[in-house]
C-alpha cells in the first residue's frame, strides 16, 4: 500500500471542508488539527507497515500447519520389505508323464 504523507491527510480534510463551505485558517484549532491530521497519518501508516509483515508471518504459520495437516491424515506408506523380496520365484510345476510313441497295446 501506498504511504500517507505527512501533510496530504490535513491538505485533503482542508479541501473537504471547504467544500462544505468552512475555510481553515491559521490559528489554534487549525495547527491542533494539522497536528491530529500528522499524527493519524502516522498511525495509518505504521499500522500498514505492520499488517504486511504480520501477513508474511501468518502466511507461514498456515503453510506450516497445512502441511502439519496433510503429513497427519495421508495414507500411511507401503510397508517397506525387509532384506530379500517377499515374493519368492515359483518353480514350474512337475510336467505330467507322456505316453511313449510306439505301438499301442491291443
Amino acid at each position: 500500500m501506498n504511504t500517507i504523507k505527512k501533510d496530504e491527510l490535513f491538505s485533503h480534510l482542508g479541501d473537504f471542508l471547504k467544500s462544505k463551505g468552512i475555510e481553515l485558517k491559521e490559528g489554534i484549532y487549525t495547527s491542533r488539527i494539522q497536528q491530529g491530521c500528522n499524527l493519524l497519518a502516522d498511525a495509518i501508516n505504521t499500522t500498514q507497515t505492520t499488517v504486511s509483515k504480520t501477513k508474511v508471518k501468518v502466511d507461514d504459520a498456515l503453510d506450516k500447519l497445512r502441511q502439519k495437516i496433510h503429513e497427519s491424515t495421508a495414507p500411511p506408506p507401503p510397508p517397506q520389505p525387509k532384506g530379500k523380496s517377499q515374493a519368492t520365484p515359483r518353480a514350474k510345476p512337475p510336467t505330467p508323464a507322456r505316453k511313449k510313441k510306439g505301438s499301442p497295446k491291443a
